[in-house]
C-alpha cells in the first residue's frame, strides 16, 4: 500500500512538472507560437487596413514571442494567429487552441478559474459615451437605451451600475465599439458603456466626435492581463519575463505611443503599473 501510495505522489508530481512545462516543449518541438487575437478592441487588438493582427495587447505578444524564441534558443519561430471572440477566447486558451490571449482582456478571479494571467499589462475603468444633445449623465438614462458590447466584464459592470443606482434602463448588445459608438452617434442609443481607453480611442477616431462626449465618472476597475494555460508556470515565466523586461528598459513608453499616438502619455495608475511590475531577474 505504502509503495502504491508513493508511486501515485510521483505520479502527480511528475504530471504536474509536464504540464508546467508543456507549452515551451511543445513550442521547442513545433517551432510554433500560436497567438489569440481580438478583430474588435481598437486600439488593444484589432485587424489593420491590410487584415493583420494589430495593437498594443498584439505588439506585446509579439515581444513575448522574441522572449521565447531567444529561451529556447530557436533559430526560426513561426508565431500564428488565430481570431477569437469576447465569447470564445477563455476556452480558445484552456482547449489548447492558442497559446497566448493577445486582447483587451481584464483580470478576474473568477476567470483565473479557467485560465491563468500574465504580469499585468494595462488598468482602466469602465465609462460612458454620451451624445451632447442628450442625457449627459448616469441618472439621466433611466428608461434609455444604452449600448455595451456583448461577452464583456463591461456588460456585467453595467448591469451592477444599474443595479447600485437603483433603476431601469435598455441594454442595447452590440458586436463592435465601431458599432457602438455609431449606433450612438445615430441616436439609435442613448449612451455606450465600455473600457474609458477604448471608449477614448474610438471617440478620438470617430468623424462625429463633435456630437459626443466621455463621462468622467468611472464605475469599475479593469486590470489588464495576457491570458495564458492554467497551470503552465514554465510558460508563465517566459511571458512575465519578457513583460518585466520591457517594462525596466523603457521600451514600454515606445510601444505605448505607437499605439495610443506619439501626442497620448500613459496615466499615473499606467505609469505606476509599469513600475511596480518591471520586475528584476
Amino acid at each position: 500500500m505504502r509503495i502504491l501510495f508513493a508511486a501515485a505522489i510521483a505520479s502527480s508530481g511528475l504530471l504536474a512538472v509536464q504540464a508546467e512545462a508543456a507549452t515551451l516543449d511543445r513550442i521547442k518541438e513545433t517551432g510554433v507560437l500560436t497567438l489569440g487575437y481580438r478583430a474588435d478592441a481598437v486600439p488593444f487588438s484589432f485587424e489593420n487596413d491590410i487584415g493583420e493582427p494589430a495593437g498594443y495587447s498584439v505588439a506585446l505578444c509579439k515581444v513575448v514571442a522574441a522572449e521565447v524564441k531567444s529561451e529556447l534558443k530557436l533559430d526560426k519561430l513561426e508565431v500564428r494567429y488565430v481570431k477569437v471572440t469576447g465569447e470564445d477566447r477563455f476556452k480558445a486558451v484552456s482547449e489548447g487552441r492558442i497559446d497566448l490571449l493577445c486582447g483587451a482582456t481584464t483580470q478576474t478571479l473568477s476567470r483565473r478559474e479557467q485560465v491563468d494571467f500574465s504580469l499585468p499589462t494595462f488598468a482602466t475603468g469602465s465609462t460612458l459615451l454620451y451624445r451632447q444633445d442628450g442625457p449627459q449623465n448616469f441618472e439621466q438614462l433611466a428608461g434609455q437605451k444604452i449600448g455595451v458590447h456583448a461577452g464583456t466584464t463591461t456588460e456585467s459592470g453595467l448591469k451592477q451600475a444599474l443595479a447600485d443606482q437603483q433603476f431601469q434602463a435598455d441594454l442595447v448588445a452590440v458586436d463592435s465599439h465601431e458599432q457602438g459608438v455609431a449606433d450612438l452617434a445615430a441616436g439609435k442609443i442613448a449612451a455606450y458603456f465600455g473600457d474609458g481607453a477604448i471608449l477614448l480611442y474610438q471617440w478620438r477616431q470617430s468623424p462625429d466626435r463633435d456630437k459626443l462626449m466621455i463621462s468622467d465618472q468611472f464605475f469599475s476597475n479593469e486590470p489588464y492581463a495576457l491570458a495564458l494555460p492554467k497551470d503552465d508556470g514554465a510558460f508563465r515565466l517566459a511571458v512575465d519575463r519578457a513583460l518585466a523586461k520591457l517594462y525596466r528598459s523603457g521600451g514600454i513608453i515606445d510601444l505605448f505611443g505607437a499605439t495610443f499616438g506619439s501626442d497620448a502619455s500613459p496615466s499615473e495608475i499606467v505609469r505606476a503599473l509599469y513600475a511596480i511590475n518591471a520586475l528584476p531577474e
